[in-house]
């Protein structure tokens, strides 16, 4: 039996075949957390990656905010802290909404609302979001798992409402990482599904989501390019 299926129960079988060791395993939760190697995974740049998601971080007054899944690092607090009403996260593994309650247990003024659910099928009303946030999240999907949960944001996010993404760029051909062949096979290796996420039109794919709900998207502002266009922060508004 493949390693991957003990982690399979309740999981979608791209998380637990692909990435186990680093969401699923209690060994690989404990190493990944620490902030010397989330830094190294992102070249150095998660602060800078943070800094921008929060300088575009404008909860509405009395809004509901949702994290769209866990992620490893200081974000989870740091968006808590800047959300009047509490923050919404969800995740379909236990044990990061676990670490995110730890992380969190000292913002007793603050609600945190975990809810264990695929981002595939979220079971929030439709239109019952503010502001959806999404950090390194879309391109360690396969193209439909990707395409539901795009459609799910869009359901549950109310016209009038944003929607911050922070992820790798557009195909960044010219980077050096990219164009040095052995990296970007350890990392096709690492991330099956960013080759595929490199090739996609991210506009294009939100606003075929938002239109199958009645809704359409707008860029706000200036996309952020970081580390030389490998990653950006983007905020679209949603409308109908």
């Amino acid at each position: 039996m493949p390693f991957y299926r003990r982690f399979l129960a309740g999981m979608p079988e791209y998380l637990a075949r692909y990435y186990w060791w680093a969401y699923l395993w209690r060994a690989g939760i404990w190493f990944f957390d620490h902030q010397p190697i989330i830094n190294a995974i992102l070249f150095g740049q998660y602060q800078r990656l943070m800094a921008e998601t929060l300088r575009r971080y404008h909860p509405q007054p009395g809004g509901r905010t949702l994290q769209l899944t866990c992620v490893y690092g200081s974000l989870t607090p740091a968006l808590l802290a800047r959300t009047n009403a509490g923050l919404h996260i969800a995740d379909v593994a236990p044990q990061q909404l676990d670490l995110a309650r730890r992380k969190t247990a000292q913002s007793l003024d603050k609600p945190l609302y975990p809810a264990c659910m695929n981002a595939e099928s979220l079971g929030y009303a439709s239109d019952s979001f503010d502001t959806v946030v999404l950090f390194f999240l879309l391109h360690e999907m396969p193209p439909s798992a990707r395409e539901n949960t795009l459609a799910e944001m869009l359901r549950i996010i109310h016209p009038g409402g944003s929607i911050l993404i922070t992820e790798y760029c557009e195909l960044p051909e010219r980077h050096c990482l990219y164009r040095f062949m052995p990296f970007r096979w350890l990392l096709a290796r690492l991330e099956p599904f960013l080759p595929g996420f490199w090739q996609e039109n991210l506009q294009e794919k939100l606003q075929h989501a938002a239109a199958i709900h009645g809704k359409y998207i707008r860029q706000y502002g200036k996309q952020a390019s970081l580390f030389s266009g490998f990653y950006r922060v983007i905020e679209y508004r949603v409308f109908i």
